[in-house]
């Protein structure tokens, strides 16, 4: 079994979906997590179920589009617990689908962009020091399938995650010479909440891609995150692992 012994991650994004999957599976190692989500009812929904498994978690609101909010939450944590060993960031916002370029309003862009990039790049931010004091650290992203390869009526995800991708592989080539790692993990369709909440058009255009005919399912995408982010995957960084059923081989 991977060894995590005594580590701490933050993950943001965990109330629900991915996130939550990840720290489930980490908790189950020994990691103690920090949840970061700006849905505060489901964080405490989490909580209520990581506490009757026995698993650690500590959440704490959080909108990582905010400078100040960021910070203030970090500084919070590393109070709690000086040793901060991951981040997992799998915040995300698809903004509206299923319309054309010009019909994309340019506040529902800004969003998107606000919390699948600037998010990323704050949060990155913020971890950074501390994680440099101990010459050690993990960071994923989860960008998605559509970063690579752009899906249609889907503008604003596609570019922000592709703006997500470009970030890990610069990011990664400046702490590439520390025991820090930066990657990003792109999945195809998981079947998630922002998945169900989705026109169904939507996604049979993006499952009729895979070549596996299927979306994927949370405990696989948790199973490869939680390699990503272990010790044992030390020589990777700045890179974007497929998640993808088959759909992108590059």
């Amino acid at each position: 079994m991977t060894e995590f012994s005594q580590q701490t991650a933050i993950i943001v994004g965990a109330a629900r979906g991915i996130g939550r999957a990840a720290a489930e599976r980490l908790a189950g190692r020994g990691v103690a997590i920090v949840a970061y989500d700006r849905d505060e009812g489901a964080l405490q929904e989490t909580a209520r179920a990581f506490a009757d498994k026995g698993l650690s978690f500590t959440s704490q609101a959080v909108d990582i589009t905010e400078e100040k909010a960021v910070d203030a939450a970090v500084a919070e944590t590393l109070k709690a617990s000086p040793s901060l060993h991951i981040l997992i960031n799998c915040a995300g916002s698809t903004g509206r689908t299923g319309i054309k370029t010009h019909e994309v309003e340019a506040e529902n862009f800004d969003e998107v962009y606000r919390i699948n990039l600037r998010g990323a790049f704050l949060m990155t931010k913020a971890v950074l020091p501390a994680m440099l004091a101990r010459d050690y650290g993990r960071i994923l992203h989860v960008a998605s399938i559509a970063g690579k390869d752009g899906n249609a009526g889907m503008q604003a995800y596609s570019a922000t995650k592709a703006g997500l991708i470009g970030f890990v592989k610069s990011a990664g080539k400046d702490y590439a010479e520390t025991g820090i790692t930066i990657n990003a993990l792109a999945p195809a369709v998981i079947y998630t909440d922002m998945v169900a909440a989705m026109p169904d058009h939507q996604v049979k255009y993006m499952t009729d891609r895979i070549p596996m005919k299927r979306t994927g399912q949370l405990a696989e995408a948790a199973a490869v995150i939680e390699w990503i982010v272990s010790p044992d995957c030390s020589f990777t960084t700045g890179f974007t692992f497929d998640l993808s059923g088959g759909r992108a081989t590059y």
